[in-house]
C-alpha cells in the first residue's frame, strides 16, 4: 500500500508544482513566444558619437538601445532614426540639416559594414530581416526622422533610399517645408494647412520608391491628406492612441480608423507622457523633489538645460559625473518612492494595444520605444527589457500568432505591400 502511495504522490508531484505556479508557467511561455517570433521596435534614435571605433554599439553603453541589450532582452530588429531638429526654412537651413541627416547615416552604416558586421547587418526588405535573424544575427533598418533634412531637392529621397531609408516623416517639431506638425495645435498657428505642393510631390515619390510614410509628427490635417494622397498604406512609427493619452503626439480615433481603413500599421509607443500624461506629471514632480533634496545634501546645484548647453566641455563632463552620482545615490529612495507614486509602465503601455486593437484590429498595431529620445517606462526602461512587454501581452491573452504580428509581422506586411506599389508604380512609369 505504501509503494502505491508513493507511486500517486510521484506522479501528482509536477501537476501539483505547476498548479502552484502560474506565474512562473506563464513566464516561460511568454519565454518561449519572445525566442520564436521576430521582434522589431520601430524607432530608437542615435548620437553619432556612440559609433566610433572607441565606443560603439558592440559595448554595453549607458545608452537605451545596443547590441547587448538587444541580446539580453531578444529584441531582433531596432529601426535606427536619422532625426533632424526643425530649424528656419532657408537656404542654410536645409544645408546643416542634410549634412546632419549624413552624419547618421554614415554612422549606421559604419557599425553594420566595419565595426559589427559579423553581428549585426542593415535590412531593406521583409525577406532581408527574416534570412538574417534565421542566421542569428540583430538587425538594424533606417528610418529618416523629419524631411525638413531634404531641403527642397527631391532627389534627396532617392540618395535616402538608397542609404537604406525605409520610412521617413514629414515634419517634427515645428512646421517643415512639407508638412504643418502636431506642434502648431499649441497655437493654432499653421504654416500649408497640411501639406505642402512640396509635400504632396514627396508623398508621391515616396510611394514611387518604395519608402513608408511615417506620420508620428505631422499635424491631423496632414495626416489625413497623405491618407488622400497614397497610394500606398501609412505608419505612425511611434504614436499611441489619443482616447487614452491625450496628447497632440497621440492618434485620434478618426485617425486611428484611417490606418484601418487603408491597410496601414501604428506603432504604440513606451513614451510615459504620451501613454499617460497625468500620471507621468504626478511621479516626475516626486521623482524631481526627491533629486533637488539630495542635490542640496551633495552640495549639488540641478542646472536647467539651457544652463548646462552653456557649459564648456570640461565643466560639463564636471556636471554629468556629479549629477549621475546623484541619480545613483538616490537609487534606493527612488524605489521607495515608485511604491506610493507609481510611474507609468508597462501595463499602461499595453492598455494602448488593447485599445487600438479593439477599435482598428490586430492587423494594425505595433510596438515602439522610441528609446534613446525620451521613451522608456517602468519595466521597459531600455532593450534588455523587452521581454516584459510579451509577458504582459501573454497576461491578457494575446495568442503567438497574435503577438508576432503586434511585435512585427504588421510592420512587415505594410513594407511588402508598400514596396509592391512601388514596384508596380515604376513598371507603369508613374
Amino acid at each position: 500500500m505504501k509503494q502505491f502511495l508513493k507511486l500517486c504522490i510521484f506522479l501528482l508531484a509536477p501537476v501539483i508544482v505547476f498548479a502552484q505556479n502560474p506565474e512562473e508557467e506563464l513566464i516561460r511561455k511568454a519565454k518561449r513566444i519572445h525566442e520564436k517570433v521576430i521582434t522589431i521596435d520601430t524607432h530608437n534614435d542615435i548620437n553619432v558619437e556612440n559609433f566610433t571605433n572607441e565606443k560603439n554599439y558592440t559595448m554595453n553603453l549607458d545608452t537605451q538601445v545596443n547590441l547587448p541589450k538587444m541580446d539580453e532582452g531578444g529584441m531582433d530588429v531596432s529601426w535606427l532614426v536619422v532625426y533632424t531638429g526643425q530649424g528656419e526654412l532657408t537656404e542654410e537651413g536645409y544645408k546643416e540639416a542634410y549634412a546632419n541627416a549624413m552624419l547618421k547615416f554614415i554612422a549606421i552604416h559604419k557599425l553594420v559594414n566595419e565595426l559589427a558586421p559579423e553581428k549585426v547587418r542593415l535590412a531593406t526588405t521583409s525577406s532581408e530581416v527574416r534570412s538574417l535573424v534565421d542566421e542569428g544575427k540583430k538587425v538594424v533598418m533606417i528610418g529618416v526622422e523629419n524631411g525638413y533634412s531634404m531641403g527642397e531637392d527631391l532627389e534627396k529621397l532617392q540618395q535616402f533610399y538608397d542609404l537604406g531609408a525605409r520610412y521617413m516623416s514629414l515634419a517634427h517639431n515645428g512646421h517643415s517645408q512639407l508638412s504643418d506638425s502636431n506642434t502648431g495645435e499649441e497655437d493654432n498657428v499653421w504654416l500649408h494647412n497640411g501639406l505642402s505642393e512640396l509635400g504632396k510631390k514627396v508623398i508621391a515619390e515616396m510611394n514611387r520608391l518604395g519608402m513608408m510614410i511615417d506620420v508620428s509628427h505631422p499635424s491631423k490635417e496632414a495626416i489625413k491628406q497623405m491618407f488622400e494622397l497614397s497610394k500606398a498604406p501609412l505608419i505612425a512609427s511611434h504614436s499611441s492612441a489619443r482616447a487614452l493619452g491625450h496628447h497632440s503626439r497621440n492618434l485620434d480615433d478618426e485617425l486611428l480608423m484611417l490606418f484601418k481603413e487603408h491597410g496601414g500599421v501604428v506603432q504604440t509607443v513606451a513614451f510615459s507622457s504620451y501613454i499617460n500624461t497625468e500620471k507621468d506629471s504626478i511621479f516626475n514632480a516626486a521623482k524631481d523633489e526627491l533629486y533637488n533634496r539630495k542635490a542640496k545634501e551633495m552640495d549639488f546645484e540641478i542646472l536647467g538645460r539651457d544652463s548646462i548647453r552653456n557649459l564648456n566641455e570640461e565643466q560639463r563632463n564636471l556636471y554629468d559625473d556629479n549629477f549621475n552620482s546623484l541619480v545613483e545615490t538616490s537609487k534606493p529612495d527612488l524605489e521607495n518612492l515608485k511604491k506610493e507614486v507609481p510611474p507609468v509602465d508597462v501595463k499602461d503601455f499595453v492598455d494602448h494595444i488593447d485599445y487600438m486593437v479593439n477599435l482598428i484590429g490586430i492587423d494594425h498595431v505595433g510596438i515602439s520605444s522610441d528609446f534613446d529620445g525620451g521613451g522608456g517606462i517602468e519595466g521597459w526602461k531600455d532593450a534588455s527589457e523587452s521581454l516584459n512587454v510579451t509577458i504582459e501581452l501573454v497576461k491578457r491573452g494575446y495568442t503567438e500568432e497574435e503577438i508576432a504580428k503586434l511585435w512585427g509581422e504588421n510592420l512587415l506586411r505594410v513594407l511588402d505591400e508598400v514596396q509592391a506599389v512601388a514596384r508596380e508604380l515604376q513598371k507603369s512609369g508613374k
